[in-house]
Parts: C-alpha cells; structure tokens; sequence
C-alpha cells in the first residue's frame, strides 16, 4: 500500500484534503477513487485512509483506521557529521533515515568541502529534510527524522555540552586519537538508551576539532584499522549503534 507523509492531525472518520506534496504523489502515481493509502504524521504510527475525490490539485480521502506500529530502534541514535561534498550528503541522509536514525546534525568543520550559509544552507536542509521524508515513506518509517540546521562544529559544540539532553546521552566522536577504544565496546559497556555520534568530513575532524569534542566530554571511540569514506564512517557507526 503506497504511504504518504502527511504532517498533519489524523483522526478516524475525519474527510480531509490531502497537503500539497501527497496529493502530487498520489497523482503521479495515477490512483483512482476506492483506493486506499497509508498516512503518517511523524505522531507515532499510521492510518489507512481511502481516495473520495481526485481534483486536478488536490486530492480528498477518508481516515479509516489508526494502526500502533512504530518502527524505530530501540536506541536513539542522532548523527553529527561533518557534511560531505556533492551529493553524498543526500544519500547519508536517505541511507540514515532507514537504518532509523533520530535526528541529523550537519556541520562544517576544518577539512569541510561544501560551505553552506544564509538562504543556501536554508535551502539545503529543506533539501535533506525532504530527503529524509521520502526515506522514511518508503522504508516504513513513522518518525521522520529532524535534520538540523547547519551549523559550525565549535559553537555547535559549546551548545551541546550545556544542553540537558546532550549530557544525559552518551557521546562518542570517531577519534584516531591513541585512547581511543572500538565502538562496540563503548556501547557494551553504556546503559544510556541515546546516543549521540560525531563523525568528520573527508579527511575527518582536524586534531584541534578532535581535542575540543574529548575535551567537551565526548568518547573517543573507531571503527576499526581500514580508512573509510566520510558518510560509509557515519552510517557503519549508526548500524553498530543499533547491535546492542
């Protein structure tokens, strides 16, 4: 059954229009009155609703059915990561938003390629956060994750080290620091059910970045001897993250 991100109240019986953005999907994918489609709001679950009306525009449906599935990891898992260049950045953020990432913070930093301020930063986290959104109604996913506006890495980590929700969370930032220990092994041994990872651009956060996040609390932790690419780092942090 095809699903629709639809950012607005849900309720059963209730005959609505469809947002502009599902009601252009539901019309590029040609269905007709009688169909029936899946909603999510981000809320928590799904609905099953049925097509009434297929105007030229827009698009009527009838809410039918609320169903309680959630399917997110059991872990919280928000991803901060030096943004990579091109579009790789789209494809960390579609790849994840289904592996169940909660939110993503893009950042600049030292080694950084792509530079993003004022109206075009604005303009690329709309981007990603769209991208997210499309991820999310094709893998299931009921809680799309936030993408954060783009921030520089030392005020961002300043405001993280005096935010409550941070500091109650476990922070690892992938380190080639010398105490740095395997991931996994941080994560066995924490019981905390947020995570927060810091991951570099290409080349990976300068040694001064990586000093001020140790020195802001964060653990250093690695994946392992082999180099890898900037977003296959952050999402292979992201999958360990959810073995334990």
């Amino acid at each position: 059954m095809p699903r629709f991100y639809c950012p607005v109240s849900l309720a059963i019986g209730t005959e609505m229009e469809l947002p502009a953005t599902a009601a252009r999907h539901v019309q590029v994918l040609r269905l007709q009155p009688g169909a029936q489609i899946t909603l999510f709001n981000g809320e928590g679950g799904e609905h099953t609703a049925t097509i009434l009306r297929m105007g030229r525009s827009d698009v009527a449906v009838r809410i039918d059915t609320h169903h309680a599935i959630e399917r997110e990891p059991t872990r919280a898992v928000h991803l901060a990561v030096g943004m990579p260049a091109n579009d790789r950045m789209d494809w960390l953020v579609e790849k994840a938003t289904e592996l169940g990432v909660a939110s993503i913070q893009p950042l600049h930093t030292a080694h950084s390629v792509l530079r993003l301020s004022g109206e075009r930063a604005t303009k690329k986290q709309a981007h990603w956060q769209s991208v997210a959104i499309a991820a999310c109604e094709q893998c299931g996913g009921n809680r799309v994750p936030l993408v954060h506006p783009v921030q520089d890495l030392g005020h961002w980590l300043k405001a993280s080290t005096t935010a409550t929700g941070a500091t109650l969370a476990l922070r690892c930032v992938l380190s080639l620091a010398d105490e740095s220990q395997p991931l996994t092994q941080a994560l066995a041994s924490s019981t905390d059910q947020t995570l927060w990872l810091l991951s570099g651009p290409e080349g990976g956060l300068s040694a001064i970045e990586d000093a001020q996040a140790r020195a802001a609390g964060w653990q250093p932790t690695s994946l392992g001897p082999r180099v890898l690419r900037a977003e296959t780092a952050a999402l292979a942090a992201l999958v360990s993250s959810q073995a334990f």
